[in-house]
Order: structure tokens, then C-alpha cells, then sequence
């Protein structure tokens, strides 16, 4: 009675005799014995249908979710006999019942809480795993479906025992499916890269869970997108909203998520294998795919870490150094497509460092190179892109920090081996290519000591490359108003497009503190032999400085170099005659170009009046320069003052105009072989002791050097208020040459005037100073008769006394007498 009763009364049994239960209803062939089974299995029972093709029955589905929702207890015994029947039927090839099975998994999944999940999750992995293991591609591809389902689900509580070794590696696997179907091939790698997609997002956000960035699965994850991306005709641009419709759009965006969500200490392990994999593939040569794909990862990565991708991809390039120089030259390519990105997060010992590794390479570069090849040379200039790129995204304040470090790494120009000069050259073009990228503003600023000094020693390098290069730097920071090119060539026309501003207050004390050691360089560095391009760069130098920084106040600077080119070309006896003729040609177009940057009419007049005569008489003495392919002149007419540019002439051009000239007429010219920029006669301040003693003396004295006329002094190490007074009361250079300068005006007035004007100009003076002798003495004459007066009347009786004083009033005083203009001046 109770089996027949258990038949038609079906009632929940204890759970101990559920296993028996389980037996009798296994073995029962009537099916009388159904009601015996638990409720779960006959719900799980009734969703299927009698013709597999009918799908799922809907309104059973329904009852069996509001079960589990009911019973949340019973979701692991729904998710574990789901799972049975899925492997009977995969076993039996029943594929239809299979995807019955699963899309009632996925339900149930959708329909079950954050809180419960876990208990149902563990049998929904199983079944994804035996779907997967099938080789029926349609059910890798619902599994796959199904797993990117789960994985966008949150959980509350993470999963400690959960792995998913088994799924990277066959999602990877199905990455590189090769099926002759193309369509089945894109949709088993689709599927491939959605189920890594799955996994990414599932691990990387709890840190409870596996560890997806170690080593063994992103040597899986990273090559199998690369392989989806690389299979692409060419680079396409990721849509960010729209869905991804082919595996290489899909792959690239997978990329961008893995790299977005990785850490400091994760970005490296992405990688790693990147590089691995462009090495083994040889992706380097040619080097497209490597450039969009470290675009790529410099574009989705954290900001604060860019600069990790170009230390890592640095290192790499140090392990191929033993490689071809076109794979080296491809790294370094892509390394200065790519630093720019990171230049902007670079700050402080980070972007010094990065600069310090290229100018590594470069000098590693030079010191292994045996003999100069197209391809090193490419890698050098690779190189220097990439320095150049990265210093063209900082600041200036950093790029002058850039250049003085760089500046500090070139050896010595008294070096004359081939493999230093060759190292010199290099890392002068690194310079340049960060001076390109400079915006001055203050030559101050961009000319401080420490490096203007050692530039100024390589531009009287020997190298003939060196010095150009040198000149090229100081073109391009001097250049504020865009007039290189107008100065590229020799001209004594007029210039219509030229730019030219007043110079400011602080130009003019940088001409006056530095002016005359950059103008003795370029002067030097001319002055060498008859090279074309150091000639033409060395007059784009010295004519951008005059466009820049000459005024009323600094005019007379750029007089004296004009007279010390064509002094150099005179009296130098080892130029040749074409050598002198284009020393000729320069100075006279200086000239003419001081004259119409400074608006002083007379020096134009007088400059128009020399290039006429030259014209007339000497037109190898004007531009353009004579190169080796033209013939020397026979003769040289300098000799006729007519031709040349006179000092007295110059002078007397600054005096007509109001302007002071007392340097031009009575200074000496440049001298040649003047290497040490604090010992030029005419520097304001002597500025390699004074910074040198201010840095011993631990104190800042910065406000000294921007105020005009003011020197900074090296003080004694035992320094007291006695040597500091003593100090400051000795008389400064400039004080000094002003005063040696009058001295000799008036020694030469003395020996050049005519009598008859030396007793002209004196007159006005003697007659005001007459005056006031007369003045003074008259006072004084005054009171010694008060006096007297006094004295006579206390002794009224004392006729000697009255005597004497008659007989000194009846004399003329010795003061009255006027002073001989013989001895007055």
C-alpha cells in the first residue's frame, strides 16, 4: 500500500533515502516509479520536450526558475543533474538536447542572485568545460557564449578554489583556428577572443581569485590577440561603441582592455610576451604592425606607467644589440613613434633616465661601429628622432635641462681621434634635435654658463662637421622671430621680410656679459679655413645676434667684430687669397645689416658708400662667397682705404647719430685664439670665478648678475666685513677699461690736436673755473680782514703790527693771479 499510495500521493523524501530512490527509478521501466524522484529532477525532466527539435519548453522553464528561486538550496543538485543529462547526451550525440541543457543553464544563471550564485556556479563551469571538449564547433561557440554570459555577471563573494587554467588555454587554442570553412574559422576565433575577454574581466577585477597576469597565462593570452590583430590587411581603428565584427578589431580591443586594466607591477608581464612575439615572427622588418601595436598599448595604458613601455622596450633593444642594424634600427624607430606619449607623464630622474638610455645606445652605437654604414647610420638617426621626440613634450625649463645633460656627455673637443669626433657629432646632432623643438624666450634662460661654455669650446673644435653643428645650435636658439632662412645667404640688399624688435632690457645685459665670448667663437671658428658651410653658418650666427640683440647700446659690440673679420682678413698671413676676399664679403654685409637693424643712417650711408666702391674696384670683395670652384683674384686691393671699412669712418657714423662711439674709435678688435670666454676684454662680469665662488660660498647671489653694472665677486674663503668692504670697493672691469679708455683720449687729443683747438676747448672751462677761484678766494679774503680787524683793535697800541698789515694791504695776493693756459687743461 505505500508503494501504490508513494505512486499516486507523491511526497518529498528525506534525503537519506534519496539514493535508493535513485536506484529504483533508474531500473524502473514502467514509469509508475517517476513520482519517487525528487522534485528538482522531474522540473529539470519536464523542460525537455519529446522532439529535441520543438526547443525548450517555455512555460516549464519558468516553473523550474521559480523553484530554484524558492529553494535556492537545491540550485547545486539543478546545476549538477543538468550537467549528467548533458553528458549522456553528448555522449549519445544528442546535440539538440545538449543545447536545451545548456540554454536552461544560462537561465537559471540570469535568474539566480549574487548572493547564491556560488552555489550553482561550480556545475556551470563543469557543463562549459564538457561543451568545450567536444569537438563540435557549435558547441565551443555556445559555451563560449554562455562563459561570456557568466563573466559578466558580479559576484559578491569571491571564489577561492575557482581556476581557469583550462579556459585560457582553449580559448587561446581556439584564437588560432584554421578551419578551411572561413567563415566557421572567424567564428571559432570570435569566439576564442570573447572567451578571453571573459576570463580578463572575471580576474583581473578581484585580486581573491587567480592570478591572470602571471607568466604562464599572459605567454597564452597576449600571442594568440597579436596573432587575430597581425592577420589584418592593415591598421584599422578601433570603434569603440560599436561591436567588433571581425577578430582582428576584436583582438585590438581586447588588447586595449588588458592593457588598461593592468597595474605597475602587471604592465611588464604584458610585455614580455609582446616582445617575444614580434621576435619570433620577425615582426620587426618591416616594422608597421610593431608601431601600431605599441601605439596600441601607449594609448589604453594607465598615464602615470607610458614611460614603463619605453623602458621595457629600451631594455629589449639591449638584448638585440648583437642583432642586424635594420632590426635595430626598426626598435629604435619605434621607439620614437612612441615616446612622445610617454614624455608627457615623464618628470624629474624618470625622463633623465630615458634620455640617458638613448644617449647610451648612441654612444654603444658609435663605439662598436668599425666602419660607417647606410644602416648604423639609420639606427643613429633613429635614435636621435627618438631623443628628439621625447624632448619635444616636456617644457623648456626641462628641455634646457636636457640639453645641458647631453652637453655634459660629449667628450672633449681637444679629442682629435676619428671614433671621438664621430661620438661628438652624434650626440651635437641629439642636441640639436632637442634645440629644434626649443622656444626661446630668454637668452638667459637658454644660454646659461655652464652650457655656453662648453658649446663655445666646440665651435672651435677642429672638426669641420662639429662646428657647423654648433653653429646650427645657436641658430636655432637664437632664431626667436623665425629669420634663419632669410640669413642662409650672403646679401647686401635690403632683407624686406625680416623681423626685427627692440632688443629688452635683458637681452642687452646678455650681449654684455656674453656677447663678445660668442662673437670671438664664431670668429675663431671662421677664421679656420675656407669652408663653405662654416662660413655661411658662422654669418647666420653672427647676423641672427645682430638682428636679436643689436641696439644703441650693444651696436658698438657688433662694430668692433665687423673690424675684427676684416682685421683678420688683412693681417693674417696663412688665409688664402679666397679665404680673405670671403672675410671681406661677410663683414661688409654685417655691417650694412647692423646699420638697418639699428635705423643708424649714417653707418647705412657710409656701408652703401664702401659696397659701391667695391662694385667699382674690388667685386670679389662683396657676396656671393667665392667657393673653390671659382677663380682666385690675382690681386687683392686692400691696401686702397676707399675699399675697406675704417674705424674712425664707423665712428664718426655712431657720433652723427647721437649715439656713444668712444669703443669703436679707441678699442681694440678681436684677437684670434682666445679660448676662455671669462678672459675677453669686453664680458661685464666674470662669470666662471664668480659661479664658481658662489657655489663654494653656499649663497645665492643671482639678483647680482641681472643688475647692470654690477660684478660678482669671489669673495676669500675666510670671508669677514673687512674683505667683503674691501672687496666691493675695488673698482669693477668695466670701471677700469673706461678709465684706461679716456686715458688714452687724452693722450691722443694731446698728440693729434692743433694747438690753437686744445687753447679753444680750454677757454669755456678755464673761464668757469677762473670764476670760482676768484669766488672762493674773495671769501676767504673777507674774513681774514674780519679777523685782522679784531686783532688790531685788542692792540691799538702795537704800531708794527699796523706797520706790517699796511704794508701787506699795498700788496696783490698770490691768489689772485690767473693760472697760464699753458698749464691748465
Amino acid at each position: 500500500m505505500s508503494m501504490i499510495r508513494c505512486c499516486f500521493e507523491p511526497v518529498e523524501m528525506p534525503e537519506f533515502l534519496d539514493s535508493f530512490v535513485k536506484k529504483c527509478t533508474e531500473g524502473c521501466c514502467c514509469g509508475c516509479c517517476s513520482a519517487l524522484r525528487p522534485r528538482y529532477k522531474r522540473l529539470v525532466d519536464n523542460i525537455f520536450p519529446v522532439n529535441p527539435e520543438d526547443g525548450l519548453v517555455k512555460s516549464n522553464m519558468e516553473k523550474l526558475t521559480f523553484y530554484s528561486l524558492r529553494s535556492p538550496e537545491k540550485l547545486d543538485r539543478i546545476g549538477e543533474y543538468l550537467y549528467q543529462r548533458a553528458s549522456k547526451d553528448i555522449n549519445r550525440k544528442r546535440y539538440k538536447f545538449v543545447e536545451i541543457a545548456m540554454e536552461a543553464m544560462d537561465l537559471l544563471l540570469m535568474a539566480c542572485h549574487a548572493q547564491i550564485l556560488n552555489l550553482f556556479v561550480e556545475s556551470f563551469l563543469r557543463m562549459v568545460q564538457k561543451l568545450m571538449e567536444d569537438v563540435n564547433p557549435t558547441l565551443q561557440i555556445m559555451a563560449t557564449n554562455s562563459f561570456v554570459r557568466f563573466a559578466n555577471i558580479e559576484e559578491d563573494t569571491p571564489s577561492y578554489h575557482r581556476r581557469y587554467d583550462f579556459f585560457i588555454s582553449k580559448f587561446s587554442s581556439m584564437c588560432y583556428g584554421n578551419s578551411d570553412d572561413l567563415e566557421l574559422r572567424d567564428s571559432i576565433r570570435m569566439a576564442g577572443i570573447k572567451g578571453l575577454q571573459g576570463v580578463i574581466r572575471k580576474t583581473v577585477s578581484d585580486d581573491l581569485v587567480e592570478n591572470i597576469w602571471e607568466k604562464q597565462h599572459m605567454e597564452k593570452i597576449v600571442p594568440s590577440l597579436l596573432f587575430n590583430m597581425q592577420s589584418a590587411s592593415g591598421s584599422k581603428a578601433v570603434d569603440q561603441e560599436a561591436t567588433p565584427s571581425t577578430p582582428p578589431v576584436l583582438a585590438e580591443s581586447v588588447l586595449r582592455e588588458l592593457v588598461s586594466r593592468a597595474s605597475f607591477g602587471h604592465i611588464r608581464a604584458v610585455l614580455k610576451p609582446l616582445l617575444t612575439h614580434l621576435d619570433n615572427h620577425k615582426l620587426w622588418v618591416p616594422n608597421r604592425f610593431a608601431i601600431d601595436t605599441f601605439r596600441i598599448v601607449m594609448i589604453s595604458i594607465q598615464p602615470q606607467y607610458s614611460y614603463t613601455v619605453v623602458e621595457t622596450l629600451m631594455s629589449h633593444l639591449d638584448q638585440n644589440l648583437a642583432s642586424s642594424p635594420k632590426t635595430r634600427t626598426s626598435l629604435a624607430v619605434v621607439l620614437s613613434k612612441i615616446i612622445a606619449i610617454a614624455a608627457g607623464e615623464s618628470v624629474g630622474p624618470s625622463a633623465l633616465d630615458i634620455i640617458n638610455n638613448l644617449l647610451t645606445h648612441l654612444k654603444t652605437s658609435v663605439s662598436t661601429q668599425h666602419e660607417s654604414t647606410p644602416e648604423e647610420t639609420q639606427y643613429q638617426e633613429a635614435l636621435i628622432n627618438a631623443l628628439g621626440e621625447f624632448a619635444n613634450h616636456h617644457p623648456d625649463y626641462q628641455k634646457i635641462e636636457i640639453m645641458l645633460f647631453i652637453m655634459n656627455t660629449v667628450p672633449d673637443p681637444t679629442k682629435k681621434n676619428k671614433g671621438d669626433q664621430l661620438l661628438q657629432s652624434i650626440l651635437l646632432k641629439s642636441l640639436l634635435k632637442v634645440g629644434t623643438q626649443y622656444r626661446t624666450v630668454s637668452f638667459e634662460k637658454a644660454f646659461p654658463v655652464s652650457f655656453l661654455q662648453p658649446l663655445l669650446k666646440m665651435a672651435r673644435a677642429a672638426s669641420v662637421p662639429i662646428r657647423v653643428i654648433v653653429m646650427q645650435i645657436f641658430q636655432q636658439l637664437l632664431d626667436r622671430h623665425q629669420n634663419q632662412h632669410l640669413l642662409n645667404s650672403l646679401s647686401v640688399s635690403h632683407y624686406p621680410t625680416l623681423t626685427v624688435e627692440q632688443a629688452s632690457r635683458s637681452d642687452i645685459l646678455f650681449t654684455h656679459k656674453y656677447g663678445a665670448g660668442i662673437l670671438q667663437a664664431i670668429l675663431d671658428g671662421m677664421s679656420q679655413e675656407n669652408h663653405m658651410e662654416v662660413l655661411k653658418s658662422s654669418y647666420n650666427t653672427a647676423g641672427l645676434m645682430v638682428v636679436e640683440l643689436a641696439c644703441s647700446e650693444t651696436v658698438q659690440e657688433f662694430l668692433l667684430f665687423v673690424l675684427s673679420i676684416q682685421q683678420v682678413a688683412v693681417a693674417e698671413v696663412e688665409l688664402s687669397p679666397k679665404h680673405r676676399c670671403n672675410l671681406h664679403s661677410i663683414a661688409i654685409t654685417l655691417l650694412i645689416l647692423i646699420g638697418r637693424c639699428t635705423g643708424i643712417g649714417p653707418l647705412v650711408e657710409y656701408a652703401e658708400k664702401v659696397i659701391q666702391s667695391r662694385m667699382e674696384d674690388a667685386s670679389y670683395l662683396l657676396p656671393p662667397l667665392l667657393d673653390n670652384e671659382k677663380p682666385a683674384p690675382s690681386t687683392l686691393n686692400t691696401n686702397q682705404p676707399h675699399l675697406m671699412i675704417d674705424k674712425l669712418a664707423v665712428a664718426e657714423c655712431l657720433q652723427q647719430a647721437g649715439l656713444e662711439h668712444n669703443r669703436v674709435q679707441t678699442g681694440t678688435p678681436y684677437s684670434l685664439n682666445q679660448t676662455d670666454m671669462s678672459a675677453h676684454r669686453h664680458s661685464w662680469v666674470d662669470t666662471s670665478a664668480a659661479r664658481n665662488s658662489i657655489v663654494d660660498a653656499n649663497y645665492d647671489a643671482e639678483s647680482v648678475s641681472s643688475s647692470p653694472g654690477v660684478q660678482k665677486r669671489s669673495l676669500p674663503v675666510d670671508f669677514n666685513f673687512e674683505s667683503m668692504k674691501r672687496v666691493l670697493a675695488e673698482p669693477t672691469e668695466a670701471n677700469k677699461r673706461e678709465a684706461r679708455e679716456k686715458q688714452a683720449a687724452i693722450g691722443r687729443t694731446f698728440r693729434e690736436t692743433a694747438f690753437e683747438d686744445l687753447v679753444r676747448r680750454t677757454e669755456p672751462q678755464h673761464d668757469v673755473l677762473q670764476n670760482k677761484l676768484n669766488e672762493i678766494f674773495n671769501s676767504l679774503s673777507a674774513e681774514r680782514q674780519i679777523n685782522c680787524g679784531n686783532q688790531l683793535m685788542a692792540a691799538a697800541g702795537a704800531t708794527v703790527v699796523d706797520g706790517a698789515n699796511s704794508k701787506m694791504n699795498q700788496q696783490r695776493p698770490i691768489y689772485e693771479n690767473n693760472f697760464p693756459e699753458l698749464f691748465f687743461y
